[in-house]
């Protein structure tokens, strides 16, 4: 039974969470396993990484980092990273679990493809490193093996962070994993250890080259042999190995793969934008014909030798040596003798070897003196802003890592501190850490008004910052229970954690009906303007014995509550009505006051000599008009 931390074994759990499920495949620097998040109940994939890579504190630093900058790429066409972390000195990645198979295996049984094909695949390809490029993530590493076409015929490219984790000097096996990774590697990596978004275009034309060709634009028995052909050698155009390739192509594998990185694409958006221009100015016929071999011929002819690899095992790989063309001249000439056909077959299987051999012995000088394994020291950084940190580290060899934190004294954009300190020795394309300024820290005061006091409280705490006190207030445009106002003010920059005051709407503010009876009209619109209630009038005025003309004699509503704006409409008086007094002198009482009372009026009896002969001598008023209810008087004798 397997050791608990054997990471050979299928049910191993890593962190508590992730159990293995199944083998899938080994790699230069990781075994890939199918696994089961137990938390999440899902399949996801776990790389467990060899152990002699976690021995190296700044290559664990640096995984850790690059892990965490390649899970922020969330794309479609890019394989997500959910986690990473140690478990028994084996340091892990969980990342989505791809069904389908490597664009290497599409290679090795499908390829040389059509145009339509090849395009598909590689345009999916150059838009993946494109999102990544913007993000200001390199992949590094980008080859046949680390893209992934699945079931369903999706792209998605893999390992994202961990080509810049792996460095040279963490990576150290003499196998055919390095001759694969070194087959996609720019010029300026093999020469300066340094990388950008176009060494990934340059990687993808070479990509783009294999799938139209079916074999790869340099070929060799050994790294260097490979490497010094991407320094010094130039990419034959595909269309001379499959002439049925457009000469479209044959540009645009030209432009990705030049010597020059400031020749390429700027990127692999810029890339994946000319792809589908070329798509779209090809014909069916051309995106969809079968690729054509060239006819044979001896001016085509590339024989190779077989060298033997030293210290490896297995089979030794054929290295492709220069055309041999006939000469015409010398095919005229006399045989050679017999002893000096074997003398020449020797020094044609000697000459190779021996390159090969210089090769290898300049090629370990110059890893030493000026490529990756040779020393530099961390220059002065502190204080710099980002870009002159950076010239001076790229003229140190040395890449930049870059952390971003806010700081109160130091400038947005200026370097607080480096990572190792400055005069550190390290090899060239080491990572020296910069923590940068973001200046200092502020957030802004969102704009929550109108918004539920609750969800106000949220988006205060989601800014970082606090809340302060809450109190209500009458509003006449937001709801109950709404946010009115903030105090500072919605977009005022503050400090962390600063306290907000909210004032919270309690709706409209009711207001009470002013008395208006017996007011001139001109006081009542006044009254009604000071309360913010709308004065109106009713169109018919009514007579009133008690309001004078042209005061209120009533108005509607009476009394309650109303809101601003509201109307009142108020009723004025037309005075009293005015009519004919009838003359009732010399008429018995009794008449006197029914035909006074008939007209409208009041009556009253005086009678001071008593009623004698109960005859009416006087009456005040005495004639003509008077208004509607008042009082007449009448003497009676």
């Amino acid at each position: 039974m397997p050791r608990p931390t054997d990471v050979t074994a299928p049910g191993r759990v890593l962190d508590g969470r992730y159990r293995l499920v199944r083998h899938i495949a080994d790699g230069g620097m990781a075994s890939v396993w199918e696994g089961l998040d137990e938390r999440l109940d899902r399949e996801v994939a776990v790389k467990i990484l060899r152990r002699g890579l976690t021995d190296d504190e700044s290559f664990t630093s640096r995984f850790q980092r690059e892990a965490r900058s390649a899970a922020r790429l969330n794309d479609p066409r890019i394989v997500a990273v959910f986690d990473q972390g140690i478990d028994h000195d084996d340091m892990f990645l969980v990342m989505e679990l791809v069904p389908g198979r490597t664009l290497r295996e599409v290679v090795h049984a499908e390829a040389p493809l059509t145009v339509r094909a090849a395009l598909d695949l590689v345009v999916p390809l150059a838009e993946a490193l494109g999102v990544a490029h913007r993000a200001g993530i390199i992949h590094r590493d980008v080859k046949p093996e680390n893209v992934i076409i699945r079931d369903d015929g999706r792209v998605k490219v893999a390992d994202f962070g961990l080509a810049r984790a792996v460095t040279a000097q963490t990576v150290t096996a003499a196998s055919s994993t390095i001759l694969g990774t070194v087959s996609y590697l720019s010029p300026e990596q093999v020469e300066r250890g340094i990388a950008d978004a176009r060494s990934d275009v340059y990687a993808t034309g070479l990509i783009l080259y294999e799938l139209l060709t079916g074999q790869k634009a340099y070929e060799g028995e050994s790294p260097i042999h490979v490497a010094y052909q991407h320094v010094h050698g130039s990419i034959t155009a595909p269309s001379e190995v499959v002439p049925s390739v457009p000469a479209a192509l044959d540009e645009v594998v030209a432009w990705a793969t030049h010597r020059d990185a400031g020749e390429r694409p700027a990127d692999g958006a810029a890339l994946a934008e000319r792809l589908r221009e070329v798509r779209a100015e090809l014909s069916p016929d051309d995106l969809d014909a079968r690729p054509r071999e060239p006819e044979a011929s001896a001016a085509r002819a590339t024989p190779t030798v077989a060298i033997p690899r030293s210290g490896a095992t297995g089979s030794a790989r054929p290295i492709p040596t220069p055309v041999q063309h006939r000469d015409p001249v010398g095919a005229t000439r006399g045989a050679a003798s017999p002893s000096a056909a074997p003398r020449r077959r020797r020094l044609r299987l000697l000459l190779p070897l021996l390159a090969l051999l210089v090769l290898l012995g300049g090629g370990g000088a110059w890893y030493l003196t000026r490529g990756p394994g040779a020393s530099t020291t961390v220059p002065a950084l502190q204080g710099l802003a980002l870009a002159d940190a950076q010239s001076r580290l790229a003229a140190a060899h040395l890449d930049a890592a870059i952390e971003e934190t806010y700081d109160e004294r130091v400038p947005r954009g200026s370097v607080i501190q480096a990572s190792p300190r400055e005069g550190t020795a390290l090899h060239r394309t080491d990572d020296v850490t910069l923590v940068v300024s973001r200046g200092p820290e502020r957030y802004q005061v969102p704009q929550v008004r109108g918004t539920p006091v609750d969800a106000a409280r949220q988006a205060l705490k989601d800014t970082r910052l606090s809340v302060g006190a809450v109190t209500e207030a009458h509003d006449e445009q937001v709801p109950a229970g709404q946010v009115v106002s903030t105090d500072p003010a919605a977009g005022a920059s503050l400090k962390p954690l600063t306290k907000v005051a909210l004032v919270v709407s309690k709706g409209r503010q009711p207001i009470p009906v002013p008395a208006l009876a017996g007011r001139t009209s001109a006081e009542a619109r006044t009254a009604l303007a000071a309360a913010g209630l709308t004065y109106a009038e009713a169109p018919d005025r009514v007579y009133s014995t008690t309001v004078p003309e042209g005061s209120v004699t009533q108005h509607s509503p009476a009394s309650g509550t109303l809101f601003k704006g509201d109307t009142v409409t108020v009723t004025l008086s037309k005075g009293p009505e005015l009519v004919a007094v009838p003359s009732v002198r010399g008429r018995s009482k009794d008449d006197a006051v029914a035909a006074l009372k008939a007209a409208g009026f009041q009556v009253r009896v005086s009678a001071p000599l008593g009623e004698v002969f109960g005859l009416v001598s006087q009456q005040r008023p005495s004639g003509g008009r008077a208004p509607k209810g008042s009082t007449v008087t009448v003497v009676v004798v």
